[in-house]
């Protein structure tokens, strides 16, 4: 058994992360409920990406899922969550990646994207096509000096270096984030924080937004249930949108259709 503790990123509160090896697909147990981790189970994607089981809710998974996609653990092991949030540790996936460590890779062969396709809302973008490896775009372009656009692509880069990419955010929202109940327990600790003109704190490589992007969509796209093969390019992505994805996804891994038109019956 391992186990992780600190406080939610949103709700501020403690919470406490336990790993047991258990045969069978990775499971999330929370409040009494265990559920797979799925693409049908998230429930808002507010800021974070949710999921929700029999009324019980667990905020903030993406960073845990981005690790357990990066490891390849699909199977063998059960997450059990004390508290409404995963906790951001340090605002990335390192912490989680370490913890995993113990736990070997398993789970099914990737399966084949069976055909290209595009989602879109409003300026943002994924785009997915068939190929015989997983590949990954990411771009972001934000109106700060210190960001504007940026790209990540693995290959060439390797995908494992979107590890210590942490959250960021602006100073302006703060404000307004934490009047919706957000960020409670956000810090310059957990957090990469730009003012108007520069970050608060020291940024892990110029391009750490955009990787921090890039390990988001890695941890939503675990919600499909299994690893995928394609070229998968995701511009200014947001979790809204990368659950849609994994949504259609899930839908292909279950043998169903998705709805026509492309629309994937997500509507948080």
């Amino acid at each position: 058994m391992v186990e992780l503790e600190g406080i939610g990123l949103h709700t501020g509160q403690p919470a406490k992360v336990r790993f047991f090896a258990e045969e069978g697909p990775v499971r999330l147990r929370v409040g009494g409920q265990t559920f797979r981790p799925l693409a049908s189970r998230v429930s808002d994607t507010t800021r974070c990406t949710v999921l929700e089981a029999e009324g019980v809710r667990l905020m903030t998974v993406e960073h845990l899922l981005a690790a357990l996609y990066l490891w390849g653990i699909w199977e063998g092991l059960l997450i059990e969550v004390q508290g409404p949030e995963v906790p951001i540790l340090d605002g990335s996936a390192k912490e989680w990646m370490q913890a995993l460590a113990a736990f070997p890779p398993r789970g099914p062969k990737p399966r084949p994207i069976p055909e290209p396709f595009k989602l879109q809302e409003d300026k943002s973008l994924v785009s997915v096509e068939p190929a015989a490896v997983f590949s990954l775009n990411v771009t972001i372009a934000f109106p700060h000096p210190k960001i504007g656009y940026q790209s990540f692509a693995s290959p060439p880069r390797m995908l494992m270096e979107v590890v210590d990419a942490r959250t960021f955010g602006f100073l302006a929202e703060v404000n307004a984030l934490k009047a919706q109940g957000l960020i409670r327990g956000a810090s310059l600790e957990n957090a990469l924080v730009f003012s108007d003109l520069a970050p608060l704190n020291t940024p892990r490589g110029l391009d750490e937004p955009v990787r921090h992007k890039a390990l988001d969509f890695l941890g939503d796209l675990y919600l499909a249930g299994a690893p995928w093969t394609g070229r998968f390019s995701v511009h200014r992505g947001s979790h809204r949108l990368h659950v849609r994805l994994a949504t259609r996804l899930e839908r292909w891994l279950a043998g169903t259709e998705p709805d026509p038109g492309g629309r994937d019956g997500y509507s948080p």
